[in-house]
This record gives structure tokens, C-alpha cells and sequence, in this order.
């Protein structure tokens, strides 16, 4: 049996202690706060998303702060910071590959 699936009473996710899901989702910003060598480029290539999306979901949920607050809640440090001391420039084939990858992201 495929546990991810929903089932009768919805998505397992959905059930989930909010403490529990809170505390994995700190860890994951922690996580990519050390990790800054994971490039938001290489993480939108891959997964379809990176730490500005983490930053708009948050507000999605109902974080208070705007959009520029939220995204230093993610990086740690206000976005500009972030960019001058963390990112890297993008080449075409990061370019290319978040591209793809964002097609996936569709749901028709």
C-alpha cells in the first residue's frame, strides 16, 4: 500500500502534528541556510523550487511580514546581503534546467 497516497480521510500529510511539521520546516530552512552552496538556481533546476518560494509559501500561510521580511526570515539575512555575499551567477545551463523544471511545477 502506497502510504503518500490520500486515502478515505484525505492526505496523511494532512494529518500531521502541527508541531511536528513546524519543527521539520525549521530544520529545512536551517538546513539551507548552512547549505548556501546549494544555489537557488540549482534548487529551482531540480526541484521546482528554492528559498524565495519557501518565502512566498509562508505567506501563502498567513505570515504577516511582506515579501522582502519574509524572504530574510528564509536566508537569515535580508535578500540583498544574501545575494552580494551567497549567490553566484546563474550560467545557461542553470538557466535551462530551472526552466524545465518549472514546467513541471504546472498542474493542469
Amino acid at each position: 500500500m502506497d502510504t503518500n497516497a490520500p486515502d478515505a480521510h484525505g492526505d496523511p500529510l494532512d494529518r500531521l502534528d502541527d508541531a511536528v511539521a513546524a519543527a521539520a520546516f525549521r530544520r529545512l530552512v536551517r538546513h539551507l541556510r548552512h547549505r548556501h552552496d546549494a544555489q537557488n538556481i540549482d534548487l529551482m533546476g531540480l526541484a521546482g523550487f528554492c528559498r524565495n518560494c519557501l518565502a512566498d509559501w509562508i505567506r501563502d500561510a498567513g505570515y504577516d511580514g511582506d515579501k522582502a521580511a519574509a524572504r530574510e526570515l528564509i536566508h537569515g539575512m535580508a535578500q540583498e546581503q544574501w545575494k552580494a555575499t551567497r549567490q553566484t551567477p546563474a550560467t545557461d545551463g542553470q538557466i535551462a534546467a530551472m526552466e524545465a523544471s518549472i514546467a513541471k511545477n504546472r498542474v493542469d
